[in-house]
């Protein structure tokens, strides 16, 4: 499922995957932090969404 540029998101409404993000907390060192969001940025993208990616290409959706 894609968004289109300039589609307005819902609250509770699952966009880009079959279900709604929840909120979730991790701990990493400053160091992995500057590295994933420079990543995000190179690819456009949010943190969360590239942490969920990540995840989903390495054991599937």
């Amino acid at each position: 499922m894609s968004m289109s540029k300039g589609q307005k998101r819902l609250k509770n409404i699952p966009i880009l995957h079959d279900e709604v993000k929840r909120k979730r907390t991790i701990n990493l060192t400053d160091t992995a932090w500057n590295k994933i969001k420079l990543i995000a940025i190179e690819q456009k993208t949010s943190v969360s969404e590239l942490i969920e990616k990540m995840i989903r290409e390495c054991h599937g959706s």
